[in-house]
């Protein structure tokens, strides 16, 4: 593809994220959006209608539409995998809601069906694009506080509708998944490294009937990140049993620069603390930024920023996680 033209959408799933975030920064870009995927033929016709989107239809039809080229999968966790593979195979660009996928090795499976199809596959970390980063990562860059040595990243608050996707193990739910995927992913993206685990604190639902394990609702993981410059300690917390807490600081030898809202700043003038000094950023739309670079990408204007291959390594650093918050719960 190499008209500027925007690319004709596909939604994948009617979720709150796509009504509040996704369809609004599609049509910030001037883009069309074709159709609605939904298991609930009568669900599905009523998202459209409310959304003006001319068609509601199944997750199969969606994905064979000729006239989609990139679908938006905004499906619950268990299901971003397979859906995201049937819709490469299917000629389609993928923009994914995160986490990408469940583990490291649907990751990998995606990362063929990516080269094998010809294309592209996004996890959608929109904080990314939002300019505070871009900031905050020019400022680490160039040293002017000196080397990273801590790393500080909380993202909380209380889910208390227990029939939410995220309180249930079958459906890929959990903290880490939905929030603690944040704060990891920026870690690595400050150190350029991937984390190995010190310690991990977590609360666990109780296993559902018939069922094997839970979900972490609440987790604390102390990591550490080896660079150039030495060691980073990178302390993380994330929870849905908890209130609202989204903070992200980083304590650096001649300094500490610190974001009060780092990954939930749609809509919201944000803050850059270096040391004493503040930075104002104007209001903005990273889901659009984030849309707007993937549509360039897709169309052969531009690389994508974010890779595959960076997120097999999220999804490796997550496993690491998971694993050691289902095998020690502290409840």
């Amino acid at each position: 593809m190499t008209s500027s033209k925007p690319l004709r959408w596909g939604i994948l799933g009617a979720a709150r994220i796509a009504s509040s975030a996704l369809i609004p920064a599609l049509r910030a870009t001037g883009s069309r959006i074709v159709a609605v995927g939904c298991r609930d033929a009568a669900r599905g016709a009523a998202f459209a209608a409310a959304h003006g989107i001319a068609h509601g239809v199944s997750y199969d039809e969606l994905i064979a539409r000729d006239d989609i080229d990139a679908i938006y999968n905004a499906l619950p966790n268990h299901g971003h995998a397979p859906w995201t593979i049937k819709a490469l195979h299917a000629g389609k660009h993928v923009l994914c809601e995160k986490p990408l996928a469940l583990n490291a090795g649907e990751v990998a499976q995606m990362l063929d069906a990516s080269r094998a199809s010809g294309r592209l596959v996004h996890e959608a970390f929109m904080y990314r694009f939002h300019p505070q980063i871009d900031r905050l990562r020019e400022l680490v860059a160039s040293g002017a506080l000196g080397p990273i040595r801590w790393l500080r990243g909380s993202f909380t608050y209380l889910l208390r509708d227990m029939s939410d996707c995220r309180w249930n193990p079958a459906l890929g739910g959990g903290a880490l998944y939905d929030l603690g995927c944040y704060p990891l992913s920026l870690m690595r993206l400050l150190t350029l490294a991937e984390p190995t685990l010190l310690s991990m604190a977590a609360h666990l639902t109780a296993p559902p009937a018939g069922g094997r394990g839970g979900v972490d609702h609440a987790a604390h993981a102390v990591m550490r990140f080896e660079t150039p410059a030495g060691p980073v300690l990178g302390h993380m917390d994330c929870a849905f049993s908890l209130p609202f807490h989204c903070h992200f600081e980083l304590l650096c030898e001649e300094g500490r620069l610190s974001l009060p809202v780092p990954f939930a700043s749609k809509g919201v003038e944000t803050r850059l603390h270096i040391g004493d000094q503040t930075e104002t950023f104007a209001i903005c739309d990273p889901y659009a930024l984030m849309v707007a670079h993937f549509e360039s990408a897709a169309r052969g204007e531009c690389a994508l920023r974010f890779t595959l291959e960076d997120s097999l390594a999220q999804a490796q650093a997550m496993d690491m996680l998971l694993q050691a918050a289902h095998a020690h719960p502290i409840d």
